[in-house]
């Protein structure tokens, strides 16, 4: 089955806590810190793996997460870093984040490998808060939370050419007839139900890539058809064959379905309107009136492209059109899709601004702390639940302006005040 656009949630590894451990020795009452330092989260990592070709891996799991980091141990032991997430995907796939629609990472070069989300950074042991102040700190280094985000894969085929044209015009006979891509062939409309890639081999050291694109109508732009799922996969060909039945045996005419395919690629993006086309005027075996193609020919070549009358089922005109295009695409060079975005700055989007001191009142009359400060403290450090190691947090708040706040939010003397999961009696 082929996919191709899944959504799915990736999550970097925390980092480990570091640890608030003192030294027990023999002999030595009270020993000094010893607490080591906690591991680092693992990454989620991207890799374009050239022996895939769809997305449907990603069908049926929808979250994906790299390995914490571990604790830091007494002893000044050092917690195990976490193992990477690798995620194999399709060589011509983008990731894109949902919540903005921006490009963080477009997959395009086979056996490539990026880094999405890195791993949370471990915390710091107790023994990196001693001074000559504080001989015996209670406090650690909490790990960083590793970032999560929901992202959407997107496969757009890497191919030299993109086949395109009207349902039936000898599409799928004509990347059969050049390659061996073995494409269903049927005298019905929307036969191809998904793109099909073919390497065409003219010779030694002369090959390229095609790409048949399922059979579009008008509208395909708005998704009529499934077109516009279907027209992404051209948007990185660096050029186009446009096959036209110029016989007109279904009764259609050549340069109205010419025209309509053209404006379905330009509604659908202007890169791919301004692509060079190789107009292949097919079924020539059944024209029985040459003022018609020669009529056609006169209009194609007018717009700037080139125009050869072929037969795909007899397998007349086509090898002209191959080496052509080899030394066309010789010329051409593969153009970006969009530029990408960093990821951090996703990332600070969406979490956005928030005020340092949050503080709001429950139903029992117990004040709340919340806030961008003191998500920062309570990111960095652990707090051991003894009276030590409140009150050094809380001396760490007023520094920072905490207090202050709790004056403006008229907390009193006496009133109960929760932060995170700790509850105290304010005294001023």
């Amino acid at each position: 089955m082929f996919i191709d656009e899944v959504i799915i949630t990736v999550k970097a590894g925390n980092g480990g806590d570091g640890s608030a451990a003192f030294r027990r020795e023999k002999y030595v009452q009270f020993g000094g810190p010893d607490g080591g330092d906690g591991g680092k989260g693992g990454d989620v990592i991207f890799v374009a793996d050239p022996n895939i070709n769809t997305l449907i891996d990603f069908k049926f799991k929808k979250l994906f997460k790299a390995q914490n980091g571990e604790n830091g141990q007494k002893k000044q032991m050092y917690g195990k870093t976490g193992e990477n997430l690798v995620i194999k995907v399709p060589v011509g796939t983008q990731v894109r984040d949902i919540e903005t629609g921006k490009l963080l990472l477009d997959l395009n070069v086979a056996g490539e490998e990026r880094v999405l989300l890195r791993g949370g950074k471990g915390g710091l042991g107790n023994v990196h808060f001693k001074s000559s102040i504080r001989k015996t700190p209670k406090i650690a280094g909490k790990g960083r939370e590793g970032a999560e985000l929901k992202v959407k894969l997107e496969l757009k085929l890497i191919a030299d050419v993109a086949l395109v044209g009207y349902p039936s015009v000898g599409k799928s006979s004509f990347i059969n007839r050049v390659s061996a891509a073995n494409s269903k062939v049927g005298s019905y409309h929307f036969t191809t139900l998904e793109p099909k890639l073919g390497v065409v081999r003219l010779e030694e050291g002369k090959s390229f890539v095609i790409a048949d694109i399922p059979g579009l109508i008008e509208g395909a732009h708005e998704g009529v058809g499934l077109g516009d799922k279907f027209l992404r996969h051209i948007e990185r060909c660096k050029m186009i064959y446009h096959l036209v039945d110029v016989a007109e045996i279904e009764g259609r005419d050549a340069i109205e379905d010419y025209e309509k395919i053209n404006t379905e690629l330009r509604k659908f993006s202007e890169k791919l309107a301004k692509k060079k086309q190789i107009v292949l005027a097919n079924k020539m075996d059944l024209l029985w009136d040459m003022e018609k193609y020669e009529k056609f020919k006169s209009y194609v070549e007018a717009q700037g492209n080139e125009v050869y009358p072929v037969s795909v089922i007899l397998n007349e005109g086509i090898k002209e059109v191959l080496y052509r295009s080899w030394n066309m695409l010789e010329e051409i060079e593969r153009e970006p899709l969009e530029e990408e975005t960093n990821v951090d700055e996703v990332l600070r989007e969406i979490r956005g601004d928030k005020e340092d001191f949050i503080i709001t009142q429950d139903e029992d009359g117990t004040y709340v702390i919340e806030g961008r400060v003191l998500d920062g403290v309570l990111a960095k450090y652990v707090i051991t639940m003894d009276d030590d190691s409140i009150v050094n947090f809380l001396h760490m708040m007023r520094s920072l302006g905490m207090e202050e706040a709790m004056r403006k939010a008229g907390i009193q003397d006496g009133d109960s005040v929760r932060i995170a999961d700790v509850e105290f009696e304010y005294v001023e």
